[in-house]
Formats: C-alpha cells, structure tokens, sequence
C-alpha cells in the first residue's frame, strides 16, 4: 500500500466537522496519512478550512430497493450521497469509500448531488411496471442537510410524490423540512406522508461536537411543533442511543417530543461497522476522553463482545442485560407519554396513487 500525504487530514482544517481524519477507505490503494516535518509551518489561523465540494451524480435511476427483514420499508430515495451535518456516529459514513473517497472527512465535505431526482423520479412512477410501496427518504444521509437550502432537489421529489399522490416516511435533523410545508400539510390531509425528527440529546454542547452542522435541539422540538400545527403526523427518533454518553437523557427527549406534538416514536442503538468504529473511538478520546473506554466497553457488551454485530434485527436493538434495559426504559417512556398508540391514520395511504398525464404521451383512445 503507497503512503501519501493528505494535508486536509489536519485537524487544525477540520475545525467545525465531525470527523478528526480522512483515513483512505478500504477499497483504495494508497493510504492517506498525515504528517508534518515542522518546516514553515503556519500559525492556526492561518489555515484555510476544508471546503465543501458538491459533485454531480449522474445516476440513472433514483428509487433504491432492498429486502432486509429488519427494516419497515422496502424503496427508498437519497437525494444526495454524503452529508455536511457531520454526524460522527453516521451508519452511512462506510459507503462513500465504494465512491473511492475517505468515509471520515471525505464524507462531510465531498458531498454528492442527484439534480435530475425529481425528473428520474417521475420517469420511474410513470411506469407501467411501477407498484407503489411506501418511499422512505432521510433514511441514509439526510435530504435536508444544509445543501438542500440551494440546490432544491428534496422540495423536486416532494413535488412530484404529491402530484402521484404516492405516500413518503422522511427523516430527518434539520428545521429545513418547514420550508415545505405547503406540499406537506396537503400530503397529510391525504394520508401521504409522515416524519419523524431525529433528536439524539438536549444538550446543546453535545449536539454541536457530535452533529456539527445540524440543527440544535431546540429547533429540532420547534420544528416538530411546527408539523404538528400543520397537521402533518409526525415522531421522534432517539438515535443512536450512545450508553454511558446519551442514554440518560432518553425520558427527557421523548417528553419534550411529546410535548411538542410528536405522536410516535424510535431508537435505534449505535451502529459501528467498518471505518465508523475507528472514526467514532478517535472522537470519544477527542471530545470525551474520561468516558471513551467506558462508553466502549457498554458497546462491546451489548454487542456479544465486539464493536458491531450485523445481524439482523440484533443491529438495531443490540443485546445482553444493558440493551434489554434501555428497551425496557424506552417502551415504559413510550407507554407513560401516549406514544405509539396504534391507530388506522397512522397508516399511509397507498390507494391514493395515480399516474398522471405527462406531458408528450398518447392519451387513450378507448
């Protein structure tokens, strides 16, 4: 393997991300590395900061499939690959190396954009073969991150979803999703859509070492308000549950979600498969260095003694004594604060959905 240096791998650059490096991802054949030979060095005001680069997809297709039996949804949309949120525990860090770029920094500043979402999208539900499922979006990298504000694609799907009448889950951890309520309060009086807001702490000086660049607790609760007042369903995700750094403060962020009109909610466990685990170790030893074994060590043990276990249903919820607790905590919560009430308008409407007339097709004759 050839060793190469890699200059925006300097912290000092990487001031306000999640990420402390940018190691090569595992398909690559050099691996980046940092190192400085004292020589006219800079003060650290000097350096200039990592920028974002927003690249073009030019995927052909935009719904992507999949069959695991743990996961509530079987089609699901990512507007874009990467997200500058900078989430440090972020499950989707390890697919930017199959885009031949570092999951750690990499995946906050070198951000993949899909322009024609919305024209794919229609393309895809026009067609004869199409059977419409629930579309999950935000499930991967978030549609809202801060790129949506300018680029838009998220507002273009949602557009054509509404004009399909085709139902749509969305997540996410930013108030940008506000900016549409004038297709989602429709698409709720429809039974089209829900969300959920992912809210992982209340501590706002958690929020911004952990998410960096993603909205701060309290206008994550405003803006699950905001949805409720407009009528769109909408929960909360208490994830991930990191023990012995965010798992005390479960009750509190369902109450306040409660509070503000969330009506469902979710946890999921920390997920650290692949490059995440390494990521996720140099930022505890970074930011919480008097807790980073601990936290580790209740990791490996509600994961059968590793970092992760990828089995399924297991993933998500972990196991042992420590796991079974925070299950135990989160349905009482859930149970105490009228969450997760089952109801028949929780449930999306797929009857709904119509293939409109595009524009050029041959109008039937008979």
């Amino acid at each position: 393997m050839t060793m190469v240096l890699d200059t925006t791998a300097d912290p000092r650059r990487l001031r306000g991300r999640g990420a402390l490096s940018n190691a090569s991802g595992r398909y690559e054949r050099e691996r980046r590395v940092m190192f400085d030979d004292g020589w006219n060095a800079p003060p650290d005001d000097e350096l200039p900061p990592v920028k974002t680069e927003v690249i073009s997809d030019t995927t052909r297709t935009i719904i992507a499939r999949n069959n695991s039996p743990d996961i509530s949804f079987q089609q699901s949309i990512n507007p874009y690959r990467g997200c500058e949120h900078g989430c440090i525990y972020c499950f989707a860090r390890p697919t930017h190396a199959y885009l031949g770029f570092s999951p750690g920094a990499d995946f906050e500043t070198k951000l993949f954009a899909k322009p024609d979402a919305a024209r794919l999208l229609a393309k895809e539900l026009a067609s004869p073969k199409y059977v419409p499922k629930v579309l999950a979006i935000g499930t991967n990298t978030d549609p809202y991150q801060p790129l949506e504000k300018q680029m838009r694609i998220m507002r273009g799907i949602l557009e054509v979803l509404y004009e399909f009448r085709h139902p749509v889950g969305i997540v996410t951890k930013s108030a940008l999703i506000q900016r549409d309520l004038d297709l989602l309060a429709p698409m709720a009086e429809l039974g089209l859509v829900r969300v959920a807001l992912s809210i992982t702490t209340l501590d706002r000086k958690l929020a911004r070492v952990m998410e960096p660049r993603a909205a701060t607790p309290p206008r994550r609760l405003e803006t699950v308000r905001a949805l409720k007042d407009a009528g769109v369903p909408v929960g909360v995700m208490f994830a991930p549950i990191i023990p012995a750094l965010n798992d005390d403060e479960m009750e509190n962020v369902l109450a306040a979600a409660a509070e503000a009109g969330a009506e469902t909610a979710g946890y999921v466990l920390l997920r650290l498969p692949l490059e995440i685990k390494d990521l996720f170790r140099e930022w505890l030893e970074a930011n919480v260095p008097d807790r980073a074994r601990h936290v580790m060590s209740l990791v490996r043990s509600m994961r059968g003694g590793k970092d992760y276990d990828s089995q399924w249903y297991t993933r998500m919820r972990g196991s042992g004594p420590y796991a079974e607790m925070i299950s135990r905590r989160f349905h009482l919560a859930a149970k105490r604060l009228g969450l997760n009430k089952e109801t028949r308008e929780r449930s999306l409407d797929l009857s709904k959905f119509r293939k409109p007339v595009q524009p050029g097709s041959q109008l039937a004759l008979l």
